[in-house]
């Protein structure tokens, strides 16, 4: 196996997940730290990093659990000053928090806008803002955000703070990437489609089909071109190639992985 991070340190937000299986945050995580990284695994609620933290154990991998809420700005600040202090550096910053909510703006309360809003997106600004010095002060660094088919299209269901605030990481990071390009910091993102991750089971069947899983399931397939859905593994193995070296020349833009969902029409 590759060893594309080795020596690597990186930080990887929402590295739980809500249930066993491939998450995208867990797929990162284990994904960076099996080729070499020390991952510094970020999320709200310990327990969700739990399988993570064993798997990457089992294969003798390197992970750091950090416990915050990362709307948190000064939290943020200290955790990055905490890295900084025991390994010296940042090499990849992938930020991968993120949450749905159903509605437009009509029926969609206020409060509901205002935390989408702040977990989607002021998460990644603030991220951004504790660790892009660092990234500046060593010549180098890798930042990859995750947004959603849902910032580019209409996917299936009125979740409008989700679709706006995700549209949002992706222009913030083109313009990240712009602003930092001659400081050898790169910025992408990735944008999954509808992945089949525990979140569909766990919670999305009951925001959406009474907790009937086929019934939600279905659809989502029906828009999928190649006939499948994907899993954390996907958007994991996008991430790893933008935040390696072989993405030198990669920057400010995205990699759509959906099974070509958001090219078909209709």
């Amino acid at each position: 196996m590759s060893q594309r991070f080795a020596g690597k340190i990186a930080i990887v937000t929402g590295a739980g997940c809500v249930g066993p299986g491939w998450g995208n945050g867990r797929a990162i995580a284990v994904g960076l730290a099996r080729e070499g990284a020390t991952v510094i695994g970020v999320d709200r609620a310990s327990e969700s990093m739990t399988e993570t933290a064993e798997r990457i154990a089992s294969e003798g991998g390197r992970f750091e659990a950090a416990v915050l809420d990362v709307t948190d700005s000064a939290a943020i600040a200290r955790l990055v000053a905490d890295v900084v202090a025991r390994h010296g550096r940042i090499d990849v910053l992938v930020n991968n928090v993120g949450g749905s909510a159903a509605g437009g703006p009509v029926e969609m309360a206020e409060e509901v806008w205002d935390l989408q809003v702040d977990t989607n997106l002021k998460s990644v600004f603030l991220t951004l803002k504790h660790v892009l010095p660092v990234m500046e002060a060593q010549g180098s660094g890798a930042v990859v955000n995750l947004a959603s088919t849902s910032g580019i299209r209409w996917t299936g269901a009125a979740q409008v703070a989700y679709a706006a605030s995700k549209a949002g990481v992706i222009q913030l990071s083109r313009v990240v990437a712009v602003q930092n390009a001659a400081r050898g910091i790169r910025v992408n993102t990735v944008v999954p489609g509808q992945m089949h991750t525990p979140m569909v089971e766990v919670r999305l069947a009951g925001q959406r089909a009474g907790g009937d899983v086929e019934a939600l399931v279905k659809p989502r397939l029906a828009r999928i071109p190649v006939g499948f859905a994907g899993d954390g593994r996907d958007t994991a193995n996008a991430v790893l190639f933008l935040a390696s070296e072989e993405a030198r020349f990669v920057t400010g833009t995205e990699l759509v992985v959906d099974g070509g969902m958001s090219v078909r029409c209709g």
